[in-house]
């Protein structure tokens, strides 16, 4: 099989992905499965009259906004574990700042691709990993000793296809964000 070379005139994003076909067949074979669940849910997940709403609530997630916000909120009406509340936002927040770095260093171009295009703006071009999914898993994961855990991971779950959905994010990028969150998370985690 042969790869075509990248070239300068195309999109950032494509030039980055062409550049892992290249990198061997481990990353040839990761990165083509990760090509083809993106347009799977680009394409053939697509409803119209969903794009709206899922792009309003992927917003709360933007810097962390809706899981620091039910930290706070936990902390100032759970006055006997504010403590918890307090660390789990903490672990929310530094997973935030943690995957920010990670993504300066990466510096992994997001999706751009002419036939599917992306249906919102984002405040960076950097995609590797995502904010959206690790800030969203360290709140499942730190907050769900004092909340149900079940509704907190569907939540985080919906946040981080939300990006994929909404063309801003590799499914690579969603997972690696999630693992990154899981982690952080389970450092603000209450001691039961």
């Amino acid at each position: 099989m042969q790869t075509a070379v990248p070239t300068a005139a195309e999109p950032a994003a494509r030039r980055s992905w062409r550049a892992r076909l290249v990198s061997g067949p481990v990353g040839r074979r990761v990165a083509l499965a990760d090509l083809r669940l993106y347009r799977f849910l680009r394409v053939q997940c697509q409803v119209p009259a969903a794009e709206a709403p899922i792009a309003r609530f992927s917003h709360l997630g933007q810097h962390a906004a809706l899981w620091l916000a039910l930290g706070a909120a936990g902390g100032a009406v759970d006055r006997e574990r504010r403590r918890q509340w307090l660390r789990g936002a903490t672990a929310v927040g530094a997973a935030y700042l943690l995957n920010t770095a990670i993504k300066g260093v990466v510096r992994r171009q997001r999706p751009a691709f002419d036939d599917v295009p992306a249906l919102i703006a984002t405040p960076t071009a950097l995609s590797f990993p995502s904010a959206h999914a690790s800030s969203s898993f360290a709140a499942a994961r730190a907050y769900s000793s004092l909340i149900p855990a079940p509704p907190l991971y569907a939540v985080a779950g919906a946040m981080a296809l939300s990006r994929v959905y909404l063309g801003v994010h590799y499914p690579s990028d969603v997972a690696a964000g999630a693992a990154l969150g899981l982690l952080m998370g389970a450092a603000g985690r209450a001691r039961a």
